[in-house]
């Protein structure tokens, strides 16, 4: 898997935002290196899955746009007469 470089100040947020929840939903107070594990365990675990749908999810996108364009080239072909025998 690629390993995803997050800046310093996203990852500290994160880290804060995990102490967060364990703290408001579980009554539980982990130290910044836990949720630090906590974060590179579940970036290891769903990045796969996450990947894969935002993959999918691109290439319906392109799909779409690719059916647009090609509607709008029927549009503007020109009509042809055909000739007489």
């Amino acid at each position: 898997m690629l390993r995803v470089n997050i800046p310093k100040v996203d990852k500290q947020m994160m880290i804060h935002n995990v102490q967060a929840y364990f703290e408001l939903e579980r009554s539980e107070t982990i130290g910044e290196l836990a949720a630090e594990q906590f974060i590179d365990f579940m970036m290891n675990e769903l990045g796969p899955y996450m990947y894969n749908q935002a993959l999918t999810d691109a290439r319906a996108m392109l799909h779409e746009k690719i059916n647009q364009l090609d509607d709008e080239l029927y549009i503007l072909e020109k009509p042809v007469q055909q000739r007489r025998r």
